[in-house]
């Protein structure tokens, strides 16, 4: 399902990052990063919380507005109920949706307030999302301190939160048209290899996404997925030329670029909500108001990962969900 937009642009974004993606290929893009993991906080997850605080405190600073001149807050994060979201909802005191897609989130995010802007029921939005290693680590695998080891197609959650600022105001971004993808599962049980797990969702929402709107590959200047890692950016370039005959030549997967694969302890590369806005909100909207992009496919990915059902020998489902991003024309 491909909901196309005419009114709908993100004005501006905001980007905060760790200590890891401090020292990444992308660091001189954020506007703020954090020098541990505990943000001046007492525990990880407040410190998750305080990230999207202040992300949405940057982007209201950016857009020269108030909290009280926000119709709505939509905002995303890993944890159990939300928590981080919620915390920081409950300080800034907002209408507010909670959304959860796993690491496609933010996208799932857009798409839900690109469809409230176009149809007026609301004037602006932010949407945020975050992740954090620790506390990622915490929920999902074991606290960090029990030190396991991790086969080398494991991906390394991203320590972040990212903020967009919606609106029908011709500035920024044009959110041209979002996708909306199916839950796909192929089987896969290993949960150390998500990449793996994604990489069928985003074609299946590629494909949806060039067949409802009659587009060939070519058309977007670069094709973004995250997160799906070394090895699983290679499986969707291998898949969409098996199943479909497209080869992927434009494209990157976020996971790949946040971090130096070579250089940093990472493994597979970068995982988590905040992993994909994280890199389109400051490097390719850079790359953009340079018009060295003009229109660019984000599709953001999703491990539908319960340790439960895990625990219990079920495959994990996964989604994608895309948006279509365009310069805007003079």
């Amino acid at each position: 399902m491909t909901f196309k937009y005419d009114n709908v642009y993100i004005n501006n974004a905001s980007t905060v990052a760790g200590p890891y993606e401090q020292k990444g290929p992308l660091k001189n893009y954020y506007d703020a990063t954090y020098d541990d993991f505990y943000s001046e906080m007492d525990t990880f997850e407040q410190a998750e919380s305080k990230m999207i605080e202040d992300s949405v405190s940057i982007l209201l600073s950016k857009v020269g507005k108030t909290k009280f001149d926000i119709d709505l807050f939509i905002s995303g994060d890993l944890l159990n109920q939300l928590v981080s979201s919620n915390y920081a909802a409950s300080n800034l005191s907002i209408p507010f949706m909670g959304v959860y897609n796993a690491c496609a989130t933010s996208v799932e995010g857009l798409i839900i307030a690109s469809n409230m802007v176009e149809s007026k029921q609301i004037k602006n939005c932010i949407c945020a999302v975050s992740s954090h290693n620790n506390t990622a680590e915490k929920q999902f695998r074991y606290p960090v301190e029990y030190g396991g080891p991790k086969p080398k197609t494991t991906t390394f959650t991203t320590t972040g939160s990212a903020s967009a600022y919606l609106s029908s105001n011709k500035e920024g971004i044009k959110i041209e048209s979002g996708t909306v993808g199916k839950v796909v599962d192929l089987g896969v049980t290993d949960v150390y290899h998500m990449g793996a797990v994604m990489a069928p969702a985003a074609a299946d929402t590629i494909i949806t996404h060039l067949k409802d709107t009659k587009r060939e590959i070519g058309y977007y200047d670069i094709i973004l997925t995250g997160d799906l890692g070394v090895y699983g950016r290679d499986i969707l370039k291998e898949y969409m030329k098996t199943e479909y005959g497209i080869e992927l030549k434009n494209y990157n997967d976020t996971a790949c670029m946040i971090f130096d694969t070579d250089k940093q302890p990472v493994y597979a590369g970068g995982s988590g909500p905040a992993c994909a806005p994280l890199v389109t909100y400051s490097y390719v909207f850079n790359k953009m108001k340079k018009k060295e992009y003009a229109r660019v496919l984000l599709v953001a990915t999703g491990a539908l990962h319960s340790p439960t059902m895990v625990n219990q020998k079920l495959s994990i489902p996964a989604i994608a969900h895309a948006i279509s991003l365009e310069v805007i024309s003079e």
